[in-house]
C-alpha cells in the first residue's frame, strides 16, 4: 500500500489561515461585468435597447449552474434574463407598483448595497498593491516555525523474515534502490522506493519515527511494522524545509490583504458612526458573532 503523499507542512499552515480570509472577502464580494467600450446594442423590447453591458450584468448574477456554460450559452441565458425582466418591469410599472413602500424599501436596500460594493472595489478591491502583497507573505513566512524534512526510501513487504533478509543483504553491500525495485509491493517500487522530501505529521506515526530517527545515509537495523507491513527505510537527506512558493499562495495572500483592509474601513466607520441594536436579543447574537470574528482575525495577525 502506499504510504501517504509528501507535501510540506508548512504551506498547509499557511493555507489554514489564508482560507479563513478567503472565506470572508467571499462572502462580502460581489461579481462585476467588464464593459466593453462599444457597448452594442444586441436587442430590443417594444423598442427599449438592450445593450451588452446589460448582459454582462446579467450574466455576472446567474446562478452557479450557468458559470461552467460556454459563453455564448451564458450570454444567451443572460438575455433570455433581461428580456423576461423588461417584458414585466414594464407591466409593473403599468400598475405603479414602484410608487408603494415595499417597492421603494426594497429599493433603497438594494441602492444602499450597491454602494457598498462600489466602495469595496474602490477601498479594497482595487486598492491592494502587489507589493503589500508580497509583505504580507513575508510576514506570514518569517512566523512559521522551522521545520526538518527528509527524503526517505523504504521496501515495503508483507512478512518481518522477508525484511531481516533485504537489512542483511543491505548490510552485504547490496543495492537500496535495485532492492526496492525488486522485493518492494508499495507503488513507489518503480522509484526505488523513493517517496521524495516530508515533514512531520505526513506519514503512519511507526514510520516517520523511524525515519526522523535515521542519520542521512543510514537505513533501519530492524524492521519497522506498520498497518501497511513491514518496512526497511533509509534517509537519502535531511533539511530545513521550504515555505510555500509566493506564486502557490498569491491568490490566498492577496484575501487576507484584502480582508484586512475592509475590516479597518468597518472599524473606522464604527468609531465615526453611532451603531444601536434595540431588540435585545439581536444585540446578544450580533455582539457574540462580532467578538467571535474580531478573535479570528487576531489569530490571523
Amino acid at each position: 500500500m502506499r504510504i501517504p503523499v509528501p507535501n510540506l507542512k508548512g504551506f498547509y499552515m499557511l493555507r489554514h489561515k489564508l482560507l479563513a480570509a478567503t472565506a470572508l472577502i467571499a462572502a462580502i464580494s460581489f461579481s462585476s461585468a467588464s464593459f466593453a467600450q462599444e457597448d452594442a446594442v444586441v436587442a430590443k423590447v417594444d423598442g427599449v435597447e438592450i445593450h451588452k453591458s446589460d448582459l454582462d450584468m446579467a450574466a455576472s448574477s446567474l446562478g452557479p449552474q450557468y458559470q461552467q456554460l460556454p459563453d455564448d450559452q451564458k450570454q444567451a441565458a443572460a438575455l433570455s434574463q433581461v428580456i423576461d425582466v423588461k417584458l414585466l418591469a414594464k407591466n409593473a410599472t403599468a400598475q405603479g407598483l414602484q410608487d408603494t413602500d415595499d417597492f421603494k424599501k426594497r429599493l433603497a436596500f438594494l441602492q444602499e448595497r450597491e454602494l457598498h460594493n462600489a466602495y469595496l472595489r474602490k477601498e479594497v478591491f482595487d486598492a491592494v498593491k502587489d507589493e503589500e502583497v508580497k509583505a504580507r507573505y513575508e510576514k506570514e513566512i518569517a512566523s512559521l516555525p522551522k521545520e526538518e524534512e527528509v527524503h526517505a526510501r523504504h521496501i515495503l513487504v508483507k512478512t518481518e523474515e522477508e525484511a531481516k533478509d533485504i537489512i542483511k543483504q543491505l548490510d552485504e553491500g547490496k543495492d537500496f534502490i535495485e532492492l526496492a525495485k525488486a522485493k518492494s509491493e508499495d507503488s513507489s517500487k518503480s522509484d526505488g522506493g523513493d517517496l521524495g522530501y516530508f515533514t512531520k505529521g505526513r506519514m503512519v506515526p511507526e514510520f516517520e519515527e523511524a525515519a526522523f530517527t535515521l542519520e542521512k545515509g543510514a537505513y533501519t537495523k530492524t524492521p519497522v511494522k506498520s498497518q501497511f507491513g513491514f518496512h526497511v527505510i533509509k534517509v537519502e537527506d535531511k533539511r530545513e524545509a521550504a515555505p510555500p512558493a509566493f506564486e502557490q499562495v498569491e491568490p490566498q495572500v492577496r484575501q487576507l490583504v484584502m480582508q484586512e483592509k475592509y475590516s479597518a474601513l468597518l472599524e473606522k466607520a464604527k468609531a465615526e458612526q453611532k451603531v444601536e441594536i434595540t431588540d435585545e436579543a439581536l444585540k446578544k447574537a450580533y455582539d457574540e458573532a462580532t467578538r467571535e470574528q474580531q478573535e479570528q482575525q487576531q489569530t490571523q495577525q
